[in-house]
């Protein structure tokens, strides 16, 4: 029986982005497992949609001895301490050595991941990983959609794997795919990788895998995959990323190098032909409540995508200015989710029924009034959707508050709105809401998509950029998609 070591190290940098990312954040559950050592992992990532997940049940299918090492995940906020990602890779390299003659290494990576130190944390964790077991054990990983795939990472791994879709709905499907070319290895196959960088980035909303132009690229690198091409990725990167790497690649394997050559910059050049196209409508505040106001209706939902303040990218999710603002305008909007930890402690200590004379949201952007208490929780419950699938969240003490018409459902653990039972939770039923707005920028489309008349991607408060002509590249020389619109 063959033995194949698997951890997972997930982390999605956002070096614009002012918060450091601790151990800590590490260790403590969100919508994902906290940090977890040894069998246990098998046991913490069963069922749910997590490349870690898809990868063990396909190795355990197929009879492989699955050795499980760490599984280490951090809500996307900004770069990772020096001290956090030295603990986990001493907590990896110690499990690594003591699990013995291995046969293979499957990894579930992100592709963004920045430290103090290293741009590359991701190219890093291989290059040491590879130093460690040699050159003939092969290590294959899987990458996230907004990877900055960089020539580290493809020299240091026998083979690197991305998602297909944003909302990443196949995230357990595509550590199953990296499993495969990890099999093809194994049997004495030679693999040989080619890959392209674009000379441009791609705002995070126009990244939509339900959309053009991004949903025929995909397509295009589906029907691509046939005989002897093994794999073909395109990655349209994670922009929010200040690293040389930062932007789309794309990354083809092949039985020769040839081909995985032309694979590579076939696609590339489609890409490079769409580049106008990564565009789409950025609605300011108050023009987009105006929207609302004269066209919602009964029965229908307009959804406003808060995608700047959006958790998943590395914002805060604590921004009010969207909240103070259909305050201010009378506009009758159910919101979520606000991270405020101290509004949720104290509505918890002042119970339902009463009111709390408060501000809500960080300092800088808040939304202030007399908030009656609705519902609470203490945060963990199943979620339903496809993004989140067989997750069990976690997300500290919530309330939802009403001040108004104005509904806040409000957490004490920053997650993006991305599934519909974080509203159930707390007693609203989506498909019943005529505004709502979500803080999130893509992922929601997975679970709310179909409720939607229509949806506004709105640029309010918040470190997820979405315009990036406003950000200030000191090291990505690459430029924001021009666009014809």
């Amino acid at each position: 029986m063959q033995r194949i070591a698997v951890a997972g190290i997930q982390h999605e940098t956002n070096t614009f982005a002012s918060m450091p990312t601790t151990l800590a954040h590490f260790i403590e559950a969100d919508a994902w497992p906290g940090l977890t050592m040894g069998e246990a992992v098998v046991a913490a990532v069963a069922g749910a949609n997590l490349p870690l997940a898809g990868a063990i049940a396909a190795l355990q299918a197929a009879h492989f001895q699955v050795l499980s090492l760490l599984w280490a995940s951090a809500n996307p906020s900004g770069r990772v301490e020096d001290a956090a990602f030295e603990a986990l890779w001493t907590m990896f390299e110690s499990a690594l050595l003591a699990a013995g003659p291995l046969d293979g290494v499957y990894l579930d990576l992100h592709g963004a991941l920045v430290t103090e130190r290293y741009e590359d944390g991701d190219g890093e964790w291989l290059r040491r990983t590879r130093v460690l077991l040699g050159e003939q054990t092969p290590i294959v990983a899987s990458l996230d959609f907004h990877a900055n795939v960089s020539p580290l990472m493809v020299n240091s791994a026998s083979a690197l794997v991305g998602y297909r879709s944003y909302p990443h709905v196949d995230m357990a499907e595509t550590g199953a795919r990296a499993v495969g070319l990890l099999w093809h290895i194994l049997a004495g196959n030679q693999l040989y990788p080619a890959m392209q960088k674009l000379d441009f980035l791609i705002s995070m909303p126009w990244q939509c895998s339900l959309a053009p132009p991004v949903a025929g690229l995909m397509q295009d690198a589906i029907r691509a995959e046939e005989g002897d091409l093994l794999s073909v990725s395109f990655f349209p990167g994670f922009p929010l990323a200040d690293v040389a790497d930062s932007g789309p690649a794309v990354l083809a394997y092949a039985a020769n190098p040839r081909l995985a050559q032309a694979a590579a910059l076939n696609l590339a050049q489609k890409v490079a032909a769409a580049e106008s196209k990564f565009a789409g409508k950025l609605w300011q505040v108050d023009e987009a409540l105006r929207y609302v106001r004269q066209h919602a209706r009964s029965g229908a939902t307009i959804i406003l995508a808060d995608t700047c303040d959006n958790a998943g990218g590395g914002a805060g999710s604590d921004a009010a200015n969207i909240i103070a603002t259909c305050l201010a305008m009378e506009i009758p909007a159910v919101v979520g989710l606000l991270c405020d930890p101290l509004a949720a402690q104290a509505a918890h200590q002042a119970g339902v029924g009463a009111k709390l004379n408060c501000a809500i949201g960080r300092s800088d952007s808040q939304a202030i009034g007399e908030w009656s208490i609705r519902a609470l929780g203490t945060g963990q419950f199943a979620a339903t959707g496809p993004f989140y699938a067989g997750c069990q969240m976690d997300l500290g003490l919530m309330a939802r508050l009403e001040c108004g018409g104005v509904t806040v459902l409000v957490s004490s653990r920053k997650q993006q709105a991305a599934d519909q039972a974080m509203f159930r939770y707390l007693g609203i039923e989506p498909c019943e809401v005529p505004i709502l707005i979500l803080k999130s920028s893509v992922h929601f489309r997975a679970d709310f998509g179909a409720l939607a008349a229509e949806i506004l991607v709105v640029e309010a408060d918040g470190d997820h950029v979405a315009d990036l002509s406003r950000l200030q590249y000191k090291v990505c020389q690459r430029r924001p998609a021009r666009s014809l619109m």
